[in-house]
């Protein structure tokens, strides 16, 4: 019964596509950014070469058993008796009807054989105990063996292991050259650039179709200005920048605006994604790097677009098993490009990363990458920008008002609000309306911020424990005067929660006060308080938001300086990441006294807050019963249904400090 709160969402950004365009009525085949395609030039003959080097074994061992065959001379069935009379023949082997053996020197030179030591015969059938008698007289020695399978059969069955072999080998190799050789030349053009060309007429897309990234606008305006008039900058002294790094949470626009350069940029433009450099072959990446230089300045001026640039960019040296030799090698490759432009060369490069942090030092000094631009997730004005860019082309009802709808999406990306603005036309279809009117947005909204809900048959115990949860985190909410304002609350199961309870700020929150945390922890031990008031019992249903509080009390003592005992301190855990390395070999900077003393210090103040939401709850106890009753009666409540029922029934003291919402 893990729930996941959604006033959590201002703290973490929301994995998802990055992009802040709505999809054009153009064919997306003809989309420069996407996924390559395989070529689609002349099939490889390598099948054809197999089927004439199979031929070519299957002769070999067809010449091998022929010479390995002893010179056999055939002898008619009387001649044999003959012989074996006259003390010709040495030995016999039966096999079958057939009978070889082998001459005695006195055999060779009366039968006149020739060079040939051994003979072959075939025996009728009533001759077989009559033979054998025969020989035995004459004493000869006798074998028997089972009989030989026809000579095609034995050639095949020598040569298929060699065969399979050879299939293997043929296998890998086609395999190698699709995965290494998807645009073409075969495996010795291996080293060749994987970049895509983009003419600017090849997008779809220009800086108009990018809502709400003003900032990044202006600044790759300006090179856009340079490549188009460099004689006015140059009169003036100005250089191009050499890099200019796109950096922002996943979501917020940068490969967008990428596109929308390649479409504004009237230069040649160059694409591609950071992990096309890589390959199982050391060096392999550093030469594709020097091909798509090599081949940007014969066109300066141009542009290079490298995106997911921290799959080549991280830092070197670094990881618990060292590094990676072919990315460093291309790292190293990418620096020496970077820097190594001659003047009259106007080559930008425009990288896009989501993890900064990760990359090399020697990457983000000035000289390769001038400027570093960051996107955050936009505010309210430009979420009603990105939203009227993603409506454009949908039918709106009249109730539709993106304005107030830019203001219930507080913390959504650029991605989200495109997902959103699709998923409330998907609604209308569904619905089998013309236009999309508010109901569709809404619940859009919901699905996005609550998750899809599901179908789990709960049991009546347990919906009514559900019901008292969100309840005790509602009503907590709705007193303290800190908290977020509520926006819904809801016990059908969404995603991985039985029942939700959906805070949503005002407006954009960039710096947190003590009060507020202090408020957002005593909130989030609402649904536990109400359980063990209420069952006098606990279950596992608050397990998140344990940690969520656990975690956010841990960094007000530890990192934020907010308590008198630590003191302004910062004794936080590392924030590094375990392959990077870098905390393997560092200590730790405080003692395990001081350590202690934090633990200590950060269970104090989640026990004060928990203390302090119980004897809220208790004095409430009436508007938990009613809002706890209320929710299993109609199972969502909105806001102004959950102050009909909180409204009279709030003690007065709490009434005086609780806050118009």
């Amino acid at each position: 019964m893990t729930r996941s709160h959604l006033f959590s969402r201002l703290f973490r950004n929301k994995a998802s596509r990055d992009s802040n365009s709505p999809p054009k009525d153009s064919d997306r085949s003809m989309d420069p950014f996407s996924v390559r395609k395989p070529p689609q030039g002349k099939q490889s003959n390598q099948w054809a070469l197999f089927v004439w080097m199979t031929f070519a074994i299957l002769l070999l061992f067809y010449y091998l058993q022929d010479v390995e065959h002893q010179v056999q001379v055939d002898l008619a069935y009387s001649d044999f008796l003959s012989a074996v009379e006259n003390g010709h023949i040495d030995e016999v082997t039966l096999r079958g009807q057939s009978v070889e053996g082998r001459f005695t020197e006195a055999g060779r030179e009366a039968m006149d054989v020739g060079d040939a030591d051994t003979f072959e015969t075939t025996r009728p059938v009533i001759e077989s105990d009559r033979l054998l008698e025969r020989l035995e007289q004459n004493g000869i020695q006798v074998a028997a063996r089972p009989v030989e399978p026809p000579w095609w059969q034995q050639i095949l069955v020598r040569a298929l292991p060699w065969i399979l072999i050879l299939g293997l080998l043929f296998w890998f190799w086609g395999r190698m050259q699709q995965r290494m050789m998807a645009g073409g030349g075969g495996l010795f053009n291996m080293g060749k650039s994987q970049a895509r060309q983009v003419r600017s007429e090849d997008s779809d897309i220009l800086l108009a179709d990018v809502a709400g990234s003003e900032n990044a606008k202006r600044e790759v305006t300006e090179v856009i200005d340079f490549l188009k008039h460099p004689e006015r900058y140059r009169s003036l002294g100005a250089r191009i920048p050499r890099g200019v790094l796109l950096m922002g949470p996943p979501g917020t626009g940068k490969t967008l605006l990428g596109k929308a350069v390649a479409g504004e940029a009237e230069v040649p433009f160059f694409s591609i994604s950071g992990s096309e450099f890589i390959e199982m072959f050391v060096g392999v990446g550093a030469s594709r790097v020097r091909d798509l230089f090599k081949e940007a300045k014969k066109q300066a001026p141009s542009v290079v677009f490298i995106d997911e640039l921290d799959s080549i960019g991280r830092s070197r040296g670094a990881g618990m098993g060292g590094g990676h030799d072919e990315r460093e090698q291309t790292l190293n490759q990418i620096l020496a490009e970077l820097d190594g432009f001659e003047k009259d060369d106007s080559v930008v490069v425009l990288a896009a990363t989501n993890r900064p942090d990760v990359l090399d030092k020697a990457l983000l000094r000035p000289g390769r990458f001038d400027r570093k631009v960051t996107l955050e997730n936009p505010n309210r004005h430009a979420r009603q920008h990105i939203l009227e860019v993603h409506t454009r082309k949908m039918p709106l009802a009249d109730d539709v008002n993106l304005e107030r709808l830019a203001s219930m999406t507080v913390g959504f990306s650029g991605a989200d609000l495109a997902n959103l603005a699709n998923e409330a036309a998907l609604q209308a279809g569904r619905r089998q309306q013309d236009t999309i009117d508010w109901r569709c947005f809404s619940d859009a909204r919901d699905r996005e911020l609550l998750g899809q809900a599901k179908d789990v048959g709960l049991s009546d115990e347990e919906h009514h424990i559900v019901a008292y949860h969100e309840a005790g985190h509602a009503l907590l909410a709705y007193l303290l005067p800190k908290a977020d304002p509520l926006e819904k609350v809801t016990v059908l199961p969404r995603s991985q929660a039985l029942g939700v309870t959906a805070q949503m700020p005002d407006e954009e929150r960039h710096n947190l006060g003590e009060a507020y945390l202090r408020d957002r922890i005593t909130v989030m031990f609402g649904g536990r308080l109400a359980e063990s008031i209420v069952f006098d019992e606990v279950s596992s249903g608050a397990e998140n938001d344990i940690e969520q509080a656990t975690q956010t009390a841990r960094r007000m003592v530890g990192r934020w300086g907010m308590n008198h005992r630590i003191g302004p301190v910062a004794f936080a855990q590392s924030q590094e990441h375990v392959f990077l390395g870098k905390e393997l070999g560092q200590p730790r900077e405080f003692g395990d006294a001081t350590a202690s003393l934090v633990d200590e210090k950060v269970r104090e103040l989640l026990n004060h807050l928990e203390n302090h939401g119980r004897k809220l709850l208790e004095e409430n106890r009436q508007a938990l019963d009613a809002l706890a009753s209320a929710l299993e009666e109609r199972e969502t409540l909105e806001t102004s249904e959950i102050d009909e029922v909180l409204q009279s029934l709030v003690s007065e003291n709490d009434n005086d400090t609780r806050p118009e919402r």
